[in-house]
């Protein structure tokens, strides 16, 4: 029982948590009766989880606010050290700043998309990333990822899959992931020109295993 005149107030750290229960409940739900009402209300909210508070990345470092960012939306990740993956928001680690480091991101049926992606400009050790039916994934995020410094040195794999809006521009993009060593593009009906594209990573990236699984 709170005494007379007192008030409640939730701490950022609770405000954080209860954030995160809603939007992973939010994201469990596939979908909803399809109208405009409906598709205005969902581009509305994945672009609220997708803010970037640059405040927050300030306070509490680059990866923790990433995976903040990425558990928001539905997508998991996986720190160095560690084998399992991180995908319950309520539950993110605590410690130095300096101690948790995403080594793997995986995006499937997330909702992550470009104006995020500030979320990944200090991001220093990812090594692989995994798009898949990621209906917010264009190229402008494919160009955003192939022009961060630290993600052109640290990348080893990308696998993307079934994202409708991709085309080649995109995906040439990631040429500038000078250590891309596999990559995998399956089910991306924008992607017209398969040849084009070989020839592209086999100057650039000679070392890359391709990996083509496309119409």
């Amino acid at each position: 029982m709170c005494c007379a005149g007192s008030e409640q107030r939730l701490t950022c750290t609770d405000q954080m948590m209860l954030f995160g229960k809603v939007s992973q409940q939010l994201c469990g739900i596939k979908k909803l009766p399809w109208s405009c009402d409906s598709r205005y209300f969902w581009g509305w909210l994945n672009a609220v989880f997708n803010k970037v508070d640059y405040d927050r990345i300030r306070d509490v470092g680059p990866d923790r606010a990433a995976s903040e960012w990425l558990l928001r939306c539905g997508a998991m990740v996986r720190y160095h050290g560690q084998e399992r993956w991180q995908m319950d928001y309520n539950h993110l680690p605590t410690g130095p700043l300096d101690k948790y480091k995403i080594q793997a991101i995986d995006a499937t049926n997330s909702c992550i998309m470009s104006i995020g992606f500030d979320h990944m400009e200090g991001l220093q050790h990812v090594e692989k990333i995994r798009l898949c039916k990621c209906h917010y994934i264009e190229d402008d995020c494919l160009l955003r990822l192939g022009q961060l410094e630290n993600l052109q040195k640290s990348i080893l794999e990308m696998e993307i899959i079934s994202c409708g809006n991709v085309t080649d521009k995109g995906i040439i993009a990631l040429r500038h992931l000078r250590n891309l060593k596999y990559l995998l593009l399956s089910d991306l009906p924008g992607v017209k020109e398969k040849e084009n594209l070989v020839q592209v990573f086999e100057t650039a990236l000679p070392s890359l295993e391709l990996k083509l699984q496309l119409k």
